[in-house]
């Protein structure tokens, strides 16, 4: 009980006494303040327990409220790493799908770049079977193998005539060679007495 409420009960009971000894006599005045005693003590006690009936309550209401902020926190904090832990992943996928997304644009570039080779390469094969059709292309070719032949028969003959030419060539230095052996052997044994003379 508050030391406040005990006052007033006091006073309350003190003033309840003397208006008892005023308008009674001092037995009745006697029987008057141990009522009101008596009423003030069950009031006290009364008020003893709704106070402590009301501090079990708040008691009981702020370990609800800890336990419930505790729990809240828990949750918030709950909530938080799992909000950190998708934002990680979307930025991670945001990453990957931009890394994705350059190399398919380098992809498509090549893939572009192969189209317009192989574009270029049909027109060259469309020209080329045009030509083909044409004959001139054969015509051509059929013509220098022609000239070809020619000029490797040509070339045949030509080389016949060298390798003729280079025999007697070898013919003929195998004649001199063999003139000058000769023209050794019969001068050695010769004395000329010419200053200028010199053996071969």
């Amino acid at each position: 009980m508050k030391t406040r409420e005990i006052i007033l009960i006091l006073i309350a009971a003190a003033f309840g006494g003397v208006a008892i000894v005023t308008w009674s006599g001092e037995e009745a005045a006697n029987e008057r303040a141990a009522k009101i005693s008596k009423e003030a003590a069950e009031a006290r006690l009364k008020s003893a327990k709704e106070i402590k009936d009301l501090n079990d309550k708040l008691a009981k209401d702020a370990a609800a409220a800890k336990k419930a902020a505790a729990d809240a926190e828990a949750a918030s904090v709950a909530k938080l790493g799992e909000a950190d832990a998708a934002k990680k992943k979307v930025e991670a996928d945001l990453a990957k799908a931009k890394d994705d997304a350059s190399k398919a644009a380098v992809k498509a570039a090549e893939l572009e770049k192969a189209k317009a080779d192989a574009a270029n390469r049909i027109n060259e094969l469309n020209a080329e079977i045009a030509r083909l059709r044409d004959g001139s292309e054969l015509k051509d070719a059929l013509a220098k193998q022609k000239k070809a032949e020619a000029d490797l028969e040509a070339a045949s003959t030509a080389l016949r005539e060298a390798n003729a030419k280079a025999a007697a060539a070898t013919a003929r230095l195998a004649e001199v060679e063999e003139e000058n052996r000769r023209l050794r052997e019969q001068t050695k044994g010769t004395d000329n007495v010419s200053p200028n003379y010199r053996a071969l």
